[in-house]
């Protein structure tokens, strides 16, 4: 049996760190937006923002900068000071928490570093791995920026997808990293034909959570709060509402229902067929106890799914209730739902071998 040396299992717990935080900082994004929290803080400042208004006079700057924005004159004009303290705290903490990554991921590359914890073969992945976070940082003020301008209410919902996307790669790739170092290859199933069927299933889903973003983005759970019709219709009404099939796609809320509900089904049907033959295979102890693990939180998934449509009537403006919860739910779910047909294709290696080659 192959043994984990202490460095590995040191180094896969620091990113096992990281994937937690990450699926922290994704659960404040979706909680700054669902808020409407996303705008209150106007500039990037690295350093100077990492500490709140400290004062009545500090505050009062901040609320003055938020006056200038278009969703202040066109959406908040009615705001208090005391409303905006509660939007500009979730957005400060969204983006305390990815300092706090920061500063996580920066103090344990220099103490593995130091303490000679890494491999050379860890190296190319790490830098890559810093890549992602910088780029991650670099996309989020790009989506913020989108809605400083013009008759922006809120950031555009194509750059709300992208930073989306982009959290969930980073997620990923940290997540497959710490596996490397942590899983034994005696721990893994050979099956190419069940790993195929793996990667076109994680393919969908990520167009699926691209078009979940899109419907958050656009806030569109409203446009259609029915189930299972679309306004009590199968194939609905206004699908091409949209100059162009590209703008249909990505702007016309029903066309977004639709495809974002069909490619629900179509995953569950897919998971629910690519489980049964699971099942059927025989691998590992580790293996035979997780396999089953998409399958149960894709059905939770489409559950928290449909009840956040059912439940949208009932968003009231400033105020956090059952739709909030159910949509940040669902948001958790489908990271979780992610991250399980990751660890599913890592465990099903390509052919009967020992060998584990690292990202990068």
């Amino acid at each position: 049996m192959t043994r984990i040396d202490r460095s590995s299992k040191l180094v896969a717990t620091w990113l096992l760190i990281g994937v937690g935080m990450t699926v922290i900082q994704i659960a404040l994004g979706g909680i700054t937006r669902l808020t409407g929290s996303g705008l209150s803080i106007t500039e990037w400042d690295v350093i100077t923002g990492a500490l709140p208004p400290l004062n009545e006079h500090q505050w009062i700057r901040e609320f003055e900068k938020y006056r200038q924005t278009p969703q202040y004159h066109l959406l908040n004009f009615d705001f208090s000071l005391s409303d905006f303290k509660f939007i500009f705290f979730w957005e400060w903490f969204h983006r305390l928490w990815a300092r706090l990554i920061g500063l996580v991921f920066a103090a344990g590359f220099i103490w593995f570093l130091i303490k000679r914890h890494f491999k050379k073969e860890m190296i190319n992945p790490l830098l890559i791995l810093f890549l992602l976070g910088a780029l991650q940082g670099a996309v989020g003020w790009i989506m913020v920026a989108s809605g400083l301008t013009g008759d922006a209410v809120y950031v555009k919902p194509t750059r709300l997808a992208l930073h989306f996307i982009f959290a969930l790669g980073l997620l990923c790739y940290t997540f497959w990293f710490a596996l490397q170092l942590l899983v034994r290859p005696e721990q893994r199933a050979a099956n190419p034909s069940l790993r195929r069927w793996n990667w076109w299933i994680l393919g969908l889903l990520i167009i699926q959570l691209l078009y979940g973003a899109l419907m958050a983005g656009h806030k569109a759970a409203t446009t259609a709060p029915t189930w299972p019709t679309i306004n009590g219709q199968w194939i609905p009404d206004h699908l091409s509402d949209q100059p162009g099939l590209l703008l249909n796609l990505i702007d016309n809320k029903v066309t977004i229902h639709l495809i974002h509900r069909s490619l629900a089904y179509l995953l569950w049907l897919l998971i629910l067929l690519w489980t049964i033959r699971l099942m059927r295979t025989k691998g590992s102890d580790l293996f035979n106890k997780t396999k089953w693990l998409p399958m149960a939180v894709v059905t939770t998934q489409a559950i928290l799914g449909i009840a956040t449509v059912l439940t949208s009537l009932k968003i009231v403006p400033g105020r956090w209730g059952v739709f909030e919860w159910m949509a940040q739910l669902h948001q958790l779910v489908g990271m979780l739902l992610l991250l399980s047909l990751v660890w599913t294709l890592f465990l099903l290696k390509k052919a009967n071998n020992s060998q584990i080659n690292l990202p990068g």
